[in-house]
């Protein structure tokens, strides 16, 4: 294909385009592979006034219109990512809400859902609307923040019940990852899980089990100066003895569960493929990172992929993958994680655990793809549909007509080089870099507006809040 005729007259007509709000840009995307509901279709896609306009065939339009050329290349809804980590409040040395966003939609993701453990925590709506006050100013992504709970802030959390359409939910750490954030009152557990009307997020991690796991390899002699322990230390049993308590408190309430960054084979047993995922009451995330690495690379990239629940075993990778096309589990996402280059290169124990991902998410499912891992239509599924499903998005996580034009443009013959210059994330670091991916992110739309083109952020108009239809 010449030079990316791709968007080439976009640009060209961008001056001219400034004119004009970025609300009132028109795209038309001529001859494009639309993945959407289970099916990969060519069509052409009018972006107007914010909204998917017409989808259709052989669409032509009186008005004036950025017409792109979308031959050979394929168009998904914006990613959606239910858990990430951008630092801000307090830890800006390692991320804020505008850097990582920016490169969030660098990497497809046009929507994301944030964590409380910042500083200070997120366990107000004082504090939630103070971050959301930040993105509004400050991300091209749209956003959501998830209200955190503590052991002694319960009052204050349930505060979310008035705000159900406006707040993605509650997170609760049953197990302590960044920030000091552990829940283990089983007192305020029950309050939250018997009086909660919105969903809960949980990290579960048994923060015991965990300890004893250090007491004991510490009484027999062993140093913890590896990564390559991570996965001794936080095993199987720790992940699965804490899912099993969120899932038995989930059932006795009645809650409306959803766990983070399933890990391990073990878990998988707590899940079910019964029933379509609006009707479950308990549903389950995995990661990229452990759909991608296993314990194996350790031994080359250390701290680097030190994260919390860690990467184990390659058998649980291979039990993640089934799990995830049976449906068992719900929901890619990446739990992007920044801490600095120097962070990192830390000891094993004092070197935080976390690991940046958001802008190399669809990339590493492309990857996926190619290597016959996963189709186009289930990384559709799993990465943008489901989390609209699960968290009641409204009018985003589609292509359909009338929804809010989230969109992302690839081309799975072009291959993306990872290199210092062109990673987003404030760290400066992936661990990715000079990796080569098998495709590439052309474009990416937020709302209508072009947001990102072939390796420059766009700027311009700044994300949405999400809202959320919920009764």
């Amino acid at each position: 294909m010449e030079e990316s005729l791709l968007l080439r007259s976009c640009i060209a007509d961008l001056e001219l385009l400034s004119q004009q709000s970025d609300s009132m840009s028109a795209y038309l995307i001529k001859n494009i592979q639309v993945i959407n509901e289970g099916i990969i279709e060519t069509n052409d896609v009018l972006l107007k006034n914010k909204r998917f306009e017409r989808i259709d065939s052989n669409i032509t339009v009186k008005e004036r219109v950025t017409e792109i050329n979308g031959e050979g290349l394929h168009l998904l809804p914006g990613l959606i990512d239910d858990q990430v980590h951008f630092r801000e409040p307090g830890l800006t040395h390692k991320a804020c809400i505008a850097t990582e966003s920016r490169a969030a939609v660098a990497g497809g993701v046009t929507s994301f859902m944030e964590m409380p453990n910042v500083i200070p925590p997120t366990l107000s709506m004082e504090r939630l609307e103070e971050k959301m006050l930040i993105a509004a100013n400050t991300s091209p992504a749209n956003y959501s923040f998830f209200l955190g709970v503590s052991n002694d802030n319960a009052e204050d959390a349930l505060r979310i019940n008035q705000h159900k359409k406006d707040v993605c939910g509650l997170k609760i750490f049953m197990g302590s990852s960044t920030g000091n954030m552990l829940v283990d009152n089983i007192i305020t557990l029950e309050k939250i899980f018997s009086e909660s009307e919105v969903l809960i997020a949980t990290h579960c991690e048994s923060e015991p089990m965990i300890k004893a796991n250090i007491e004991r390899m510490q009484a027999q002699g062993l140093e913890l100066n590896h990564a390559r322990l991570h996965p001794v230390i936080r095993n199987e049993d720790v992940c699965y003895e804490s899912s099993l308590s969120a899932i038995q408190l989930a059932k006795k309430f009645n809650t409306r569960l959803h766990i983070l960054h399933i890990s391990t084979e073990k878990e998988l047993q707590l899940f079910t493929n019964l029933f379509p995922m609006e009707d479950k009451r308990i549903t389950a995330e995995v990661c990229v990172h452990h759909l991608y690495f296993s314990a194996d690379d350790y031994e080359r990239n250390g701290n680097l992929i030190k994260c919390n629940p860690a990467i184990k075993a390659a058998s649980n990778r291979e039990a993640l993958w089934k799990a995830l096309l049976d449906d068992r589990l719900d929901i890619i996402a990446t739990d992007h994680a920044p801490h600095t280059w120097e962070e990192k290169q830390k000891n094993y124990s004092d070197a935080p655990a976390g690991v940046p991902l958001v802008q190399h998410s669809l990339l590493m499912l492309l990857e996926a793809y190619t290597n016959g891992r996963i189709s186009l239509e289930n990384i559709v599924a799993k990465a943008c549909h489901a989390p609209a499903r699960c968290f009641q998005i409204s009018e985003r996580g589609y292509i359909r007509e009338g929804y809010f034009a989230d969109a992302v443009l690839v081309d799975l013959t072009k291959s993306t080089e990872v290199t210092k210059q062109s990673i987003l994330y404030r760290c400066g670091w992936s661990p990715f870099e000079g990796h080569h991916f098998p495709a590439s992110i052309e474009s990416t739309f937020v709302n209508g507006r072009l947001a990102y083109h072939q390796g420059n952020i766009v700027e311009g108009e700044n994300g949405m809040r999400l809202q959320f239809n919920r009764a």
